[in-house]
Parts: C-alpha cells; sequence; structure tokens
C-alpha cells in the first residue's frame, strides 16, 4: 500500500499562515480599539478564540473523515479483487 502524500505547496502553506496571522492581528486590534466595556472585549475575544478552535476541529474531522473513507474503500476494493481471483481460479479448473 503506497504512503498516502498531501497535496499543497510550500509556498501556499506559507500564505495561509501569513493569512491567519494578520486575521488575528487584525480581530485582535478590532476587539482592542472597540469602545465598550473591559467584559464585552473580553466575550468578542473568547468568541473569536472559540470560532478559531472550531473552525481547526471541523476540518481536521472532515479530513479524518476522508482518510478513512479512502483506507475503506482500498481494504473494500482489495477484498473484491480476491474474490474475483479465487472465482476466476475455480472456474479454470
Amino acid at each position: 500500500m503506497s504512503a498516502y502524500k498531501p497535496k499543497g505547496s510550500n509556498a501556499w502553506n506559507m500564505f495561509t499562515y501569513f493569512n491567519f496571522g494578520v486575521a488575528a492581528v487584525m480581530m485582535a486590534g478590532g476587539i482592542w480599539s472597540l469602545e465598550a466595556s473591559f467584559s464585552a472585549k473580553g466575550y468578542y475575544a473568547m468568541a473569536a478564540l472559540m470560532l478559531v478552535y472550531s473552525t481547526a476541529s471541523i476540518t481536521k474531522a472532515f479530513r479524518d473523515k476522508e482518510e478513512s473513507d479512502r483506507i475503506y474503500n482500498k481494504i473494500e476494493d482489495a477484498r473484491t479483487e480476491r474474490l474475483l481471483a479465487e472465482v476466476s481460479a475455480k472456474d479454470n479448473d
């Protein structure tokens, strides 16, 4: 079985990290400059952190399901090939 190699270049990875950093700085700056009470700023900051965490979690869940489905399909394909080989061998006898 060949190992799965993820697609994507280093340039793309650096671009996404950079975009995440810019977005985080912009969100922090927006919350910092917000004219609201400290508790309201804390609420928005916690909501932003939860949104980032939940986005990463759901992305991981989708990726894990995709990898699981890929492995399951490879196993099913191998079983089918073995079954066809056994039937073909019986027909030749």
